[in-house]
């Protein structure tokens, strides 16, 4: 990342706060986007996050969510550049305990029911079908082999019909990166994180993303997160089987889909940073889960 173009983007955001920074204070800064607390003259504080790439566009994301008034953390200004987001927001303070699996299931029911959500991205039943068929192009261009291929192949085969009841409720908002650490339970409440990637698409692929991806596929705790989803509102149709599946398979497959489908993609755009060889295993593990899941 060019720290030159950050610099630039906090030097535009400064303008609109009452006091200047008198201290800057890393929270989490990652190769491709970063997170800062700026400690401000008059003795409060805000939060700075910058991002670049695919993930420039969380001030929509946010802007949708505030909207249909699910708690994400104010906006105190917002700038764009070519290359680079850059945003100023409320500062919530420490987060006192990590959420749990029902507080997530309960939050997922509202973010899903979010209708309208303007001109992000949208994942339907054509658009995960065509996900595998998109890796293989680009193991092509990049000149990747088996068994990333082989796999790959056998999911294009199967996807049209896999992808089935993608539009099936819950189908709205969806936040994509959807974890624990997504929602940040301090003092003033429960607020929602992290939109970069946000789209709309069926809700189920948030429930997949809960536990993440490092650990093999567990449809019995998916099973179990679905019903607390059922207990906390959301749509009986949760539950029901898609794509000739039951519900917990099908969402872990195509999350891993998903998930191999981003990874080749940062390839592409060079987003690897001499760390190819471990890309490739990841996407070859979630490529495997997912013929395992879907196939």
């Amino acid at each position: 990342m060019d720290t030159t173009e950050v610099e630039a983007v906090l030097d535009r955001l400064l303008g609109g706060l009452p006091s200047p920074p008198t201290a800057r204070e890393e929270i989490r800064v990652w190769a491709r986007s970063g997170v800062e607390r700026l400690h401000l003259a008059d003795g409060t504080s805000v939060v700075f996050k910058y991002a670049e790439g695919p993930f420039m566009n969380e001030h929509a994301a946010l802007d949708v969510a505030e909207h249909a008034g699910l708690p994400v953390p104010g906006r105190l200004g917002a700038v764009r550049s070519r290359d680079l987001l850059g945003m100023l927001l409320d500062d919530l303070g420490p987060v006192i305990r990590e959420a749990t699996d029902q507080e997530g299931a309960a939050w997922a029911v509202a973010v899903h029911r979010v209708g309208e959500t303007g001109s992000l991205p949208v994942v339907d039943a054509q658009g995960l079908a065509a996900m595998p068929g998109r890796m293989l192009d680009r193991f092509r261009r990049l000149d990747l082999a088996d068994p990333m291929r082989e796999a790959a192949q056998a999911l294009d085969k199967v996807a049209s019909r896999r992808a089935e009841g993608a539009e099936s409720p819950p189908f709205g908002l969806c936040h994509s990166e959807w974890h624990p650490t997504s929602l940040h339970v301090g003092h003033g409440g429960v607020h929602l994180l992290d939109f970069a990637r946000a789209f709309r698409g069926p809700g189920l692929l948030d429930l997949a993303s809960w536990h993440g991806t490092l650990d093999k596929p567990d449809i019995e705790r998916l099973t179990s997160l679905i019903e607390d989803y059922l207990k906390a509102g959301g749509p009986a149709s949760a539950a029901e089987e898609r794509g000739g599946l039951p519900a917990a398979r099908w969402a872990l497959g195509w999350h891993r889909v998903w998930a191999a489908d981003w990874f080749t993609y940062q390839l592409t755009i060079g987003w690897a940073d001499g760390a190819e060889e471990a890309w490739t295993t990841a996407i070859t593990r979630h490529l495997t889960e997912a013929v395992d899941l879907l196939g």
